[in-house]
């Protein structure tokens, strides 16, 4: 008996997630973020906050779908650790948005190139498997833009940052 479209979609996606969340889930960038005493919400915090543009504390609670009290918590961990501050609204004083610094970006782009670099099993397979999954990957829609705004892709080059210092950025 043929499969349905959506029965074999649905094996699809299943393959596709057990594979990324596994590899995910061991992943450098949790290395980098045990190392810096921080939680995979400070991950998703980090990949939400545009380098260029500061937002409003409510702003990224909405965007990551959690209450501003967690809110509250994640940017005092990360403005205790230098990565953010917090600046006041020009328009309005009472609206607190959050930048990163320096350190935050680098610690942003570092986090963003460890967690793009691909698993080994995916580097295993050969070029013509690897070309025809790009290929049948880049036929569905672009994603949202909500994490890791500002870059259209992941850094190609490993960042040379050691906590505490302040690169060059791109």
């Amino acid at each position: 008996m043929a499969r349905s479209k959506r029965d074999v979609a649905g094996d699809v996606w299943r393959l596709m997630a057990r594979f990324t969340l596994e590899r995910f889930q061991r992943g450098g960038h949790l290395a980098i973020l045990r190392e810096e005493g921080l939680t995979p919400g400070h991950l998703k915090a980090l990949s939400i906050l545009d380098p260029d543009e500061p937002r409003p504390m409510g702003v990224l609670a909405d965007m990551m779908q959690i209450d501003a009290s967690q809110m509250t918590w994640l940017v005092d961990r990360l403005e205790e650790r230098g990565y953010v501050e917090r600046r006041s609204l020009p328009t309005d004083r009472r609206v607190k948005t959050i930048a990163l610094t320096a350190s935050g970006r680098a610690l942003r782009t570092r986090l963003q190139f460890e967690m793009f670099q691909p698993p080994e099993d995916l580097v295993a397979l050969d070029a013509h498997t690897l070309e025809a999954l790009r290929e049948q990957m880049e036929k569905l829609p672009p994603p949202l833009g909500t994490f890791w705004p500002g870059t259209a892709n992941a850094p190609a080059t490993p960042p040379r940052v050691r906590r505490g210092s302040t690169p060059a950025l791109p």
